[in-house]
């Protein structure tokens, strides 16, 4: 004599692991294959029929079904499924976010490291320069004073600024060639 879904259900939730075995048995695939349906992956599939049965047992003792065990077991693995597309399409943005993310960072990070790079050759640069001519490209573009105040602050006229300043950048053009662009910005637009 074979047990309806109700009397399996009552065994089952009385700990009946034949019961249990029998139940899975009987819907596993059927579930598997209406699964698939929704999401459209095999493998997922069985991972949402399995944790719908997983949870089965593990509730059994305080879950109430009200249906038939049949109706429960569907609409559990329907709702499974549209959780997982759910989680899928979040994980999709938050992935997409962080390589976003992470691409800015090494974006940032490689322009970070060229900065400290070209600060380095600027710095070897300016160090490079005669005494003089370091002196007064340093007041010119470090502390941003006008020739006329850099003569009269280094007790040298307004020509000999200019020529140092010309002498200066024509050996910093020289030692930053390959970052002349940079260069430029730095020099005449801060």
């Amino acid at each position: 004599m074979e047990l309806s879904e109700q009397q399996y259900w009552q065994l089952i939730s009385e700990g009946d692991k034949n019961a249990f075995e029998h139940m899975f048995k009987a819907y596993y695939k059927p579930l598997c294959n209406y699964a698939c349906s929704i999401i459209k992956d095999i493998d997922e599939s069985e991972e949402v029929v399995q944790n719908v049965f997983y949870i089965l047992w593990n509730k059994r003792e305080s879950l109430r079904i009200n249906t038939s065990v049949k109706s429960y077991l569907y609409r559990a693995v329907h709702n499974d499924c549209l959780n997982k597309i759910k989680h899928g399409k979040i994980k999709s943005l938050y992935a997409e976010d962080y390589k976003k993310s992470a691409d800015g960072s090494f974006e940032d990070a490689s322009k970070t490291l060229q900065a400290k790079e070209l600060g380095k050759q600027i710095n070897e640069a300016i160090a490079s320069l005669p005494e003089q001519c370091g002196n007064v490209f340093k007041l010119s573009r470090f502390e941003n004073l006008k020739y006329s105040e850099i003569a009269e602050q280094l007790n040298i006229s307004v020509k000999t600024v200019e020529n140092h300043m010309g002498k200066a950048l024509k050996i910093m053009r020289e030692r930053l060639k390959d970052h002349l662009h940079l260069l430029i910005w730095l020099l005449f637009i801060n």
